[in-house]
């Protein structure tokens, strides 16, 4: 388990905001339609909002003081008439953009999870689970307030702000100056924060993905932690995670939260400056009551949006550190991908070549280095050597789960990088050591090894592993359900149906990769009679440390040192008394 989760940070590239936003407003053309009705309505709701100021201006200076029962009244109807479908409008208005926003976001979440399917293992070697599970979840959701709110918010409270002011200094102009002389001081403070507040956010986006990537591991791994007693070890881990995540989210919060009263402070000093200027300089006799409630009123209506904005703004940099992180891996490139000119195998031989290849891994040294070898197709050959040796890396490029950084590989002639990856890998059969099972019953299991396989084919391919018989036994038989990774099943088990997922997908290609080191002895002699009918005719790979498992291989490629020391068939290489002799005999002593 990695217990350096602590230092796990992404460096995360420094990307422009601006060009981050715009990415993410991209999104909101595909909506065009929705969007062009959700600003009608909210141009109709903006003037209503602007001109209740002015109703209660004209009730106030024309019938309060002119005492026009008849006209206030009127004026009262009109007035709850338009604010009635105020509301109405602003109901309507939420739902079109929540609808519109959870569909983007469903998008979004949807895209980016078919992109890291198209990943290579580099990526996924780098990075632990539970980092890209934060972005594929976590940081998705969070962009969907800032997709919504960008219309309900942006556009009309920037309408709001300049209609407001143009009311206020057509009316008045000293005191629409007045009311506005705080407003420098708010836009210098809201950028001092906004450093702050968005450097803060990252941090805590950050720590939220480490605490997130360390309990995935920690609740996939519980079985070794309780083996070993490391609960105080992984608890006191969990518990400074736990610290730095909640610290960040303090930090971050700490500039945050000073926008609302800095915003609250300048609308206060603005509605003061704009009654004295309203009493002490123009005059009483020179401003009417209504007009100063109008402006009291408007200076709200000025503020209101300013303060929306400013929470809308600080909601926007709180999420665009999600953004940021989703953004990163969009603009990560597949390393394995298909060359426009890449074909579609018909059918295949199954002849592999190896040809000077040279291969490492990040920027460590050579795993392989000029390795050629010839297989020839029906062949089945046995890789031995040390742990590190190479041995997977070679059935790994044969996968092509990585590309060579020198040489070529090649399937019947061809280079594997002019092959379609589809063509290439569903004509291989790979079974690896780690027997993954999904969530679901047996049946499906088998079956994700061919998606149209029968019910017949399915149960064929468990027989000639010998899983049938267990898998019977099992109160639901093929239907039995499990549960994550085959929790239920013992380890044997699993590799059984593991092995008969491989069997069910009748591959031209079979790559074997520890496939029996969990089965027992008993269990491994029956299933390598299956073994022995699946390689039959097919190109085959086998990678084992059990050399009395090999023995029927034709012929044996011992890796070790970046290269094929000594290649031959198992009785070759005895007479030999080479590198495989001394596999061999230090293997038997073992057993013996």
């Amino acid at each position: 388990m990695a217990r350096n989760a602590t230092k796990q940070d992404e460096q995360l590239e420094q990307r422009s905001k601006a060009r981050t936003l715009a990415r993410l407003f991209r999104y909101l053309f595909d909506y065009k339609g929705l969007i062009a009705i959700v600003l009608l309505i909210m141009g109709v709701s903006t003037f209503i909002s602007i001109i209740n100021p002015l109703i209660i201006e004209r009730g106030i200076n024309v019938h309060i003081i002119g005492r026009s029962t008849e006209g206030l009244i009127t004026l009262c109807v009109a007035a709850a008439g338009l604010n009635i479908l105020l509301v109405l409008l602003i109901k309507l208005r939420m739902y079109l953009m929540a609808k519109m926003s959870n569909e983007i976001v469903m998008k979004i979440r949807q895209q980016l999870y078919e992109h890291i399917q198209t990943l290579g293992f580099g990526f996924f070697d780098g990075r632990p689970t539970g980092k890209i599970l934060a972005r594929l979840m976590g940081d998705v959701t969070s962009l969907k307030d800032v997709l919504s709110n960008s219309v309900t918010t942006l556009i009309p409270d920037a309408i709001t702000i300049i209609a407001v002011v143009a009311i206020m200094v057509i009316k008045d102009w000293r005191l629409g100056l007045a009311s506005l002389f705080s407003l420098p001081v708010m836009v210098l403070s809201v950028m001092f924060l906004e450093k702050r507040s968005h450097k803060g956010w990252q941090d805590f986006r950050k720590k939220s993905s480490n605490l997130n990537a360390f309990l995935h591991e920690d609740i996939a791994g519980i079985r070794v932690i309780q083996s070993f007693h490391a609960e105080d070890e992984t608890q006191q881990t969990f518990d400074k995670l736990t610290d730095e995540h909640c610290d960040s989210f303090v930090r971050a919060c700490h500039w945050s939260d000073l926008f609302g009263p800095v915003i609250d402070i300048c609308w206060a000093a603005g509605l003061i400056a704009m009654y004295y200027v309203g009493i002490k300089v123009v005059g009483v006799e020179d401003v009417s009551v209504g007009t100063l409630i109008a402006f009291g009123s408007y200076i709200g209506m000025f503020w209101q949006p300013v303060m929306n904005l400013s929470s809308y703004y600080n909601q926007m940099i709180t999420n665009i550190a999600g953004a940021e992180r989703i953004f990163e891996i969009f603009d990560t490139k597949p390393e394995i991908y298909d060359d426009e000119n890449a074909v579609e195998l018909e059918d295949i031989r199954g002849e592999i070549d190896f040809e000077h290849v040279s291969f490492h891994y990040d920027d460590d040294d050579d795993v392989l280095h000029d390795v050629s070898f010839h297989v020839n197709a029906g062949e089945t050959i046995a890789l031995v050597g040390p742990t590190g040796a190479g041995k997977t890396t070679i059935v790994n490029l044969i996968s092509r789960f990585y590309d060579v950084q020198e040489g070529s590989v090649k399937l019947d002639g061809k280079d594997l990088r002019e092959i379609s990856l589809g063509s290439l890998r569903s004509r291989l059969g790979v079974m690896t050591q780690d027997n993954f099972l999904f969530t679901g019953t047996i049946r499906e299991n088998i079956r994700y090894g061919r998606l149209d396989a029968t019910d017949e084919e399915i149960e064929a391919a468990a027989k000639a592993v010998n899983a049938h018989d267990f898998i019977m036994k099992l109160e639901k038989g093929y239907d039995t359900e499990l549960s994550e990774r085959g929790a239920g099943l013992s380890a044997g088990q699993r590799q059984l149906i593991a092995f008969a997922r491989t069997m069910v997908s009748d591959p031209k290609i079979l790559i074997l990769d520890e496939a029996t080191s969990s089965i027992d002895t008993h269990t491994e002699i029956l299933v390598q009679k299956g073994i022995e009918k699946l390689l039959a005719g097919r190109t085959s790979f086998v990678i084992a440390h059990r050399l009395s498992t090999i023995s029927n291989a034709d012929r044996i490629f011992v890796v070790d040192r970046g290269g094929i020391m000594e290649s031959g068939s198992p009785k070759e290489l005895i007479a030999r008394r080479g590198e495989y002799y001394r596999l061999y005999m230090a293997q038997f002593k073992e057993v013996s």
